[in-house]
């Protein structure tokens, strides 16, 4: 179950890292780069110990979509405010 979480964890983690780089925030970009690479680690050395159990991989994909669906939904709806709120100044 810890997978999950993890998997939440991450996307997030990828997916405000894509929006940084887009945005050219060098320094913060290099910072969620080697977090995401721990946890990394974490997931392999995770999946390695337990080879054959393909529900962990399967919890650690779910929570990868809901981290990614999460994230994804954040940053619409913080586009969508920012353009309602420069559309009435």
């Amino acid at each position: 179950m810890v997978l999950f979480f993890v998997g939440i964890i991450e996307m997030v983690v990828v997916t405000a890292w894509t929006q940084v780089v887009t945005e050219t925030k060098i320094v913060t970009s290099g910072v969620m780069t080697m977090v995401n690479i721990f946890i990394w680690y974490y997931v392999l050395q995770s999946i390695l110990e337990n080879i054959n159990n393909i529900g962990l991989v399967a919890l650690y994909a779910c929570g990868c979509a809901v981290g990614t669906m999460l994230t994804t939904l954040f940053f619409s709806l913080k586009n969508k405010r920012a353009a309602a709120s420069a559309s009435t100044h």
